[in-house]
């Protein structure tokens, strides 16, 4: 497991350039933050995480003792997860995405953990799928001004425009992100994560085990 970990949110200060609106400007941030990372990424995935940034794990946690069950054997049968320790969702930074190999390896103790996910639900006000698809709009237009040249675009951009339209919202990664990236995380408000978690993570990338 990797420790070099980077606390993406003490450098996220950069002057706005002429003409650039602050929700362009995060935009394009938040996308080639992720492209960076995961250079596999399609639209689905960037779609997952601008709309994990405004959801946060809610649609996850209809029942908590499923959730709960459903987390221990994901982490009773991952190998390993590549990426980042943590990194910030979407355009706005509500929440992070936390991976779950900080709790396998015992970083952070399952119970605290799994405290902090479930208290996340609540973090933030989720808006309408109505609302949500004007946002997205928006998004996707500064994504394809951005000419990336990302897998299957347009088949991508047309099946998350019929899903919105049918009121659901939520997103999931692409089969070729899955196969790069083996991805197992949890979405932890930013709050939560920054004053709960983030303090055993430092504890112990300070006084890691000999």
């Amino acid at each position: 497991m990797k420790y070099n970990l980077v606390i993406l949110f003490l450098s996220m200060s950069i002057p706005l350039f002429p003409q650039t609106t602050i929700v362009e400007k995060q935009v394009r941030e938040a996308v080639e933050r992720q492209l960076e990372t995961y250079p596999a990424s399609t639209l689905r995935d960037l779609y997952k995480n601008f709309f994990q940034d405004r959801y946060g794990p809610g649609h996850l946690i209809n029942d908590t003792t499923a959730a709960g069950n459903y987390l221990r054997r994901e982490l009773s049968t991952m190998q390993e997860s590549s990426g980042e320790l943590i990194e910030p969702t979407g355009r706005e930074g509500n929440f992070y995405r936390v991976n779950l190999s900080l709790v396998k390896e015992e970083v952070i103790p399952y119970d605290i953990f799994f405290d902090a996910f479930v208290r996340s639900v609540n973090a933030i006000q989720a808006p309408p799928v109505e609302v949500w698809t004007k946002e997205w709009e928006q998004i996707e237009q500064i994504i394809r001004n951005m000419e990336l040249n990302l897998p299957d675009y347009e088949s991508d951009r047309k099946a998350i425009a019929g899903n919105l339209k049918q009121g659901e919202y939520v997103g999931h990664h692409s089969k070729a992100f899955e196969e790069a990236y083996s991805p197992h995380y949890r979405i932890v408000s930013k709050p939560v994560f920054e004053t709960e978690l983030l303090p055993l993570l430092q504890t112990f990338l300070t006084n890691p085990p000999e």
